[in-house]
């Protein structure tokens, strides 16, 4: 049981704890991506090919990847205020490497420092507010912690490009490094020091063959997306990633004190989440990828248009993301979950339909649909996952499901891409019998894809069992 009375925990502010946990995530989500418009002044600076400069993205992703599972199984042993606290110090440290790098090697190694800091936000901040929040303010926290998130997706290229070009690159870690120590103080003040479960030993070598397999598996992503997935470093990683996946479950049946009890996958609700999370996040990237490439490449906009199209999207998921979670304490997670896969699978299939028209309005129209449609999934499902899991098995819980979460975040663009690479190159027609005969064949038949996936998943989230039954 837990060492630290969870009637305590739960006294602390509400809105304090917020007031750390959103700004962390902003920060984190926003240091994904916003070096990506910066790269060829980074090439440019280090003499360094694309391949080369990919590792600056890469090596923050592998680190993020690897990171979310242990974090959420530590946290089930270590007070968050200590685990969070030296998350921002590693993301600051490696923020200050970054802005100083004199050579590339020394960014990425400053990159991949940072990704292992970042990995904590988001298992953590979901797992304090699991923690500290009333089961009925549960959902409005969650939904708050989402919010900032989906900010931090639609401001990372936009922060990235004008400061990075208004002040250069090292700007933007200076930035990251200022406001990780400023948030480093009220984070100590506000989050508990309790231990919250019982100590014990966990399987450090489960843990490692799980990161491992993550890390491998996201590796074998990326490479497939730049080299295409026949190259060797594409499938071999990907049969490493599946061998070190082998080797965890049997490691996982095999000790006393796994490093994922096999319990937590007896519990229908949290399988299914895990599951659903994976394949709505695979889902939705592939469409905030492939709807503006789709716009420049056949509708005929400049990228400055793209992005304009995109941006009710973003706006839509930091407007509704607190009043999802609102919903959910209100009504239960279970109603608005199946409502969101369905609108997701319907936005899909118009956007196979409408989409590749001269006009970029039914692509603004179906991507911010689907857009809504994926709030109202995430915020229910992870409060759905977590109120399923023992006080002991939060941690390890929601590491799992953020880190099923961010492997379909890869997989989705990586696997969608495919399918429209395949399409052009065979120059096939859409499979969609109500494609409207545009020339983007080979994007309808992805978001077809993407609405069949959808499909799936809300096959899949309706055996779950509602909200408050158990296992």
């Amino acid at each position: 049981m837990a060492t630290a009375p969870a009637a305590t925990e739960r006294t602390r502010s509400g809105a304090a704890l917020l007031a750390v946990l959103m700004p962390a995530m902003l920060v984190t989500v926003i240091a994904s991506d916003m070096v990506n418009l910066m790269l060829p002044a980074i090439g440019a600076q280090f003499g360094a090919s694309e391949a080369e400069l990919a590792w600056v993205v890469t090596g923050f992703l592998l680190m993020f990847a690897i990171g979310i599972p242990f974090y959420g199984r530590i946290s089930d042993r270590v007070s968050l205020r200590r685990l969070f606290a030296f998350a921002l110090l590693v993301y600051a440290a490696g923020s200050l490497l970054c802005a100083l790098a004199p050579n590339l090697p020394l960014l990425v190694a400053g990159r991949a420092i940072t990704g292992a800091g970042a990995a904590a936000v988001p298992v953590l901040a979901i797992v304090a507010v699991t923690r500290l929040m009333p089961v009925d303010k549960r959902g409005t926290g969650i939904g708050a912690v989402s919010a900032a998130a989906g900010i931090g997706t639609a401001a990372g290229p936009a922060v990235g490009g004008g400061i990075g070009q208004l002040l250069g690159w090292p700007a933007l870690f200076w930035l990251m490094l200022a406001a990780s120590l400023a948030l480093l103080p009220a984070a100590v003040r506000v989050l508990p020091g309790g231990v919250p479960a019982r100590g014990g030993r966990f399987d450090l070598l489960g843990g490692a063959l799980l990161g491992l397999g993550a890390g491998l598996a996201l590796f074998a992503i990326t490479q497939g997306q730049t080299a295409g997935f026949d190259a060797p470093r594409s499938w071999g990683s990907l049969a490493a990633a599946a061998v070190a996946f082998a080797l965890f479950a049997w490691r996982t049946v095999g000790v006393a004190n796994p490093f994922v009890p096999p319990a937590l996958f007896a519990n229908r609700v949290f399988r299914g989440s895990v599951a659903t999370a994976f394949l709505a996040m695979a889902v939705n990237l592939g469409a905030l990828v492939f709807v503006p490439v789709l716009i420049v490449d056949v509708n005929g906009l400049t990228p400055g248009e793209g992005a304009l199209v995109m941006i009710p999207a973003g706006a839509a998921v930091a407007a509704l993301s607190p009043l999802v979670g609102r919903l959910t304490d209100r009504h239960g997670a279970r109603p608005l979950l199946l409502a969101g896969l369905a609108v997701m699978a319907l936005s899909a299939l118009f956007l196979s339909t409408f989409a590749d028209g001269g006009s970029a309005v039914p692509a603004a129209a179906g991507v911010l649909a689907l857009s809504i449609g994926f709030i109202f999934v995430m915020t229910p499902l992870i409060s759905a996952a977590a109120g399923s899991l023992r006080a002991d098995e939060i941690g390890v819980g929601l590491g799992v499901l953020q880190g099923a979460q961010f492997l379909g975040a890869g997989a989705g663009p990586a696997v969608f891409g495919v399918l429209v690479a395949a399409a052009l190159q065979g120059g096939s027609g859409a499979v969609n019998p109500l494609h409207s005969g545009g020339d983007g064949a080979a994007y309808s038949n992805a978001f077809l894809a993407m609405a069949a996936v959808s499909a799936l998943a809300l096959a899949l989230a309706s055996r779950m069992r509602p909200e408050g039954g158990s296992r």
